[in-house]
């Protein structure tokens, strides 16, 4: 057994793919989930414990452990196998396996990153960071908080991070990739972050992939400064503090987004676990998805001046278009929510934060602020500030429920709100992959999960698949060859191995039977396979009388006596027999 199959051995899909999505059982060895890698509302996510693989019936996406780590890290698979034997405390072998060069890049970055936090961390600590200590003592900051952060600091020199990393061995085309240093003109480099509070940003599996540096003097901008795209980090999508909060928010079944890192670190300092911040950027499509994967519920609460309630207006559209349930919480005071936490209390928070409004009401709000909906022009424009929300909510109860509490809220009339409503909402239906139309029978598929199942099973039974004379007119006939070659070659008969020797319908036609609902309903014994096995014998049996049956009429009609004779012959001999003639 090589590393690969050895370290697959060892760790548990669904202990894997759990930690990034939100699983519940639903068969003996099934677990379901919404899938990671495209919007639905109803889970067609697939793992199933046995088979070690996973499946999504909407958009198709499949494969094994390594490629699920590989597609939802955005990693090789040098990097997904290393990320899971560290996980599972599994030595790597030394020389059995070698990264490609992409691999061996991000890997450098990781390291550069690595010393980086340490040598921020230590700045911090050492004579060096009295400005930034200062700076976090007057934010209320406690030494546990800074620690548990992993807070830093950039000094004022030019390169001293630049040194350090030549010191460690690293090459300039290197540290340039790595986000820390920019290249000058003349070709030298300089330190991209220079006297700067710094905030490490985390990936999902808890690896620095980035920066957060703000300002520690007043005339430095930008404000903050964020780490540039590189090899380990796209900033969509990546949401600061996921990789601690993601528990919680699985736990409490909601998140909490607030805007900047500050934020994020004083409402969980406060008591709150699942609060994330988007880092730097309008909150992007591929951060909702990360939220969604641990909980559909989500509560926004930015800051409450008119940038942060004008951000908090365009992230909604975009949570109710990847069918987040979203309430928005409102602070008093002009207080942001780090400031909020500390002068009013963690109780004064979470009283806010459960009274959070349906995001629909807090629209509704800003509306009813903007426009006199005394005025048949108000009302209009109150009504196509709403619509586009409105188109949102697939759920056509939903909208009735709304409609009726808008129009009492602005005071006009149920009917002339649902009938704008009902205008402006076309029929939403998500797009899901076309499964395979042939009819599967029972026993093929009985057949082919003992197949799968049992290496006693498949040691007796496939031998004897020859003898199927239907074999090649069952929807499952590729799979079957497929079984049939991989055993007559020694090679490995499990689900991923046949999967990856087969076309895309026909991937997809096995994952279905193998992976879907009811495919672990029987119990798959070498005595079921056995009874699948005669029932497709005896329906071949059948299938060639009848077509004996049907050449013999043929013949006689077209009046070839001799023909028939022989066919007659044929079928005589073959329903003594019992079975097919040589």
């Amino acid at each position: 057994m090589d590393f690969k199959d050895q370290l697959k051995s060892s760790v548990d899909v669904v202990g894997v793919i759990g930690e990034y999505v939100r699983l519940k059982k639903s068969g003996a060895q099934r677990y379901l989930g919404l899938c990671p890698f495209h919007n639905e509302k109803t889970p067609s996510f697939t793992v199933h414990a046995a088979r070690q693989f996973y499946k999504c019936f909407g958009c198709g996406e499949g494969g094994d452990v390594f490629a699920f780590v590989q597609k939802i890290e955005g990693i090789g698979f040098y990097e997904a196998l290393k990320l899971l034997a560290e996980r599972h405390g599994i030595a790597m072998p030394k020389r059995s396996l070698v990264a490609d060069e992409e691999s061996k890049l991000r890997e450098a970055v990781f390291r550069m990153h690595e010393l980086a936090l340490d040598n921020f961390r230590a700045n911090l600590r050492g004579p060096l960071g009295e400005e930034a200590r200062a700076y976090l003592a007057r934010r209320g900051v406690a030494p546990g908080t800074i620690e548990q952060f992993g807070l830093g600091y950039s000094e004022r020199s030019w390169a001293a991070l630049v040194h350090l990393l030549e010191q460690r061995g690293f090459t300039p085309a290197l540290i340039e990739q790595s986000g820390l240093a920019r290249r000058r003109e003349d070709g030298s480099f300089y330190d991209y972050f220079r006297n700067r509070l710094m905030f490490p940003i985390h990936g999902e599996s808890g690896k620095v992939i980035g920066f957060g540096g703000r300002a520690l003097a007043a005339d430095d901008n930008p404000k903050y400064l964020n780490s540039p795209e590189t090899p380990i980090y796209t900033k969509s999508h990546v949401l600061y503090n996921l990789h601690r909060a993601k528990e919680a928010i699985r736990k409490e079944d909601r998140a909490i987004l607030v805007e900047g890192y500050m934020d994020a670190i004083g409402v969980s300092a406060a008591g709150f676990g699942p609060v994330v911040a988007s880092c730097g950027t309008s909150l992007t499509e591929q951060q909702v998805r990360a939220l969604k994967r641990h909980s559909e519920k989500i509560v926004v609460n930015f800051d409450p001046d008119a940038p942060g309630a004008a951000a908090a207006e365009r992230s909604v559209g975009l949570l109710l278009q990847e069918g987040m349930s979203v309430r928005i919480m409102t602070l008093d005071g002009d207080l942001d929510p780090d400031e909020y936490c500390k002068q009013r209390g963690a109780q004064a928070y979470r009283e806010r934060l459960d009274g959070a409004k349906g995001y629909f009401y807090w629209l509704a709000d800003r509306a009813r602020a903007r426009h006199d909906v005394r005025t048949t022009e108000g009302v209009i424009a109150v009504l196509k500030f709403l619509l586009p929300a409105v188109e949102r909510i697939s759920d056509r109860l939903e909208r009735m429920a709304i409609a009726n509490d808008v129009a009492e809220y602005i005071g006009v009339d149920r009917g002339m709100v649902l009938d704008s409503f009902r205008k402006a909402v076309a029929d939403r239906r998500e797009s899901r992959i076309e499964l395979p139309k042939e009819a599967v029978r029972a026993d093929e598929k009985g057949l082919l999960n003992v197949l799968l199942s049992d290496a006693e099973g498949r040691e007796e039974l496939i031998p004897r698949l020859c003898e199927i004379g239907i074999l090649d007119r069952l929807a499952t006939a590729r799979i079957y060859r497929a079984i049939m070659a991989a055993h007559a070659s020694g090679a490995p008969i499990a689900f991923d191995a046949i999967s990856a020797r087969l076309e895309p319908p026909d991937q997809n036609l096995l994952a279905t039977l193998a992976l879907a609902e009811g495919a672990d309903a029987q119990e798959e014994t070498i005595e079921y396979g056995r009874q699948c096995l005669e029932s497709l014998l005896r329906s071949g049996e059948r299938d060639r009388r009848g077509q004996l049956k049907m050449r013999i009429k043929e013949a006689e009609r077209a009046g070839n006596l001799t023909e028939a004779l022989r066919l007659a012959r044929d079928l005589q001999e073959f329903e003594r027999a019992g079975e097919d003639p040589k």
